[in-house]
Parts: structure tokens; C-alpha cells; sequence
């Protein structure tokens, strides 16, 4: 069982850097943090059921041990915000006063459309009409229009 809770840990904290790695694309709701732990306990709700390994007390050893590793992170995040920034990221911007940041947008693999369409649902005609835009923590594109 111990060995069963150390690899849902190591697979928690696994999945939340490969999320980092892999980047944020815009529109969905939640941070990483937040996607990896309902992606994971998904997946670890399967197990008991379609898996070979029915057995409910090792189902609630791992989902246990997910809870408690989010808990603890959670925490953690709370009290140092460097860990905080590190496991949820910043807010990027996309432009700022006319100048588009490409190397921004391709290291995240966000394409202009995106901010454009962003631009659009703010009710702004054109770019021109922009001031910043920027892509939340949460993958969320923000514009703010020229005042």
C-alpha cells in the first residue's frame, strides 16, 4: 500500500510538471494545478473499477494520497508564492501599446486568432482598439481596451 501511495504521489506531481512544460492554450477555466488534480483523481476513480487491481482499499489509499498531496500543496502554495508562481505560472502578455510579444505567443503556441477572437468578444473592432492582452494563469485571454 505504501508503495501504491508514493506512486500517486509521484505520478500527481509528475503530471502537474508536464503540464507546466507542455504550455497553456486559451480558453479553458481552470490552472494546471487544478486540471491535473481533477484529471488524476478521474483516472484513479477508473481503476478500482476497470483495472486488475479491484481492490476498493487500494483505490482509497491512492485517491487518499492524491487528496492529501493537493491539500499539502495547496498549502504550500499559500505560503510561499514563488511556489505558487511555479505550479500555476503567471499572467503573460500577449501585446502591449501596438507591439505583438512573439516570442511570447510561440513559446506558449498561442496563435494571434486567439487573441484577435479575445479582442472581438470585448466588443473592440481591431487591434488598434487595444491596449494590452494578456493570457491569465488560467489559460483565459484578457484584453483591455485604449482608454
Amino acid at each position: 500500500m505504501i508503495a501504491s501511495a508514493a506512486r500517486a504521489m509521484f505520478g500527481y506531481l509528475f503530471l502537474i510538471f508536464m503540464v507546466r512544460v507542455v504550455g497553456r492554450r486559451p480558453g479553458t477555466q481552470m490552472t494546471p494545478f487544478d486540471f491535473v488534480f481533477v484529471f488524476f483523481i478521474g483516472g484513479l476513480s477508473l481503476t478500482p473499477m476497470v483495472g486488475n487491481d479491484r481492490s476498493i482499499v487500494n483505490a482509497v489509499v491512492i485517491i487518499t494520497s492524491i487528496a492529501a498531496t493537493h491539500y499539502v500543496l495547496t498549502w504550500l502554495k499559500h505560503r510561499y508564492p514563488v511556489l505558487e508562481r511555479v505550479v500555476d505560472g503567471t499572467p503573460l502578455v500577449l501585446f502591449e501599446h501596438g507591439q505583438w510579444a512573439i516570442d511570447t505567443l510561440r513559446q506558449n503556441l498561442i496563435p494571434t486568432d486567439d487573441v484577435l477572437t479575445a479582442v472581438r468578444g470585448k466588443g473592440l473592432r481591431s487591434m488598434d482598439d487595444a491596449a494590452y492582452a494578456v493570457v491569465e494563469r488560467n489559460g483565459e485571454i484578457t484584453v483591455f481596451a485604449r482608454g
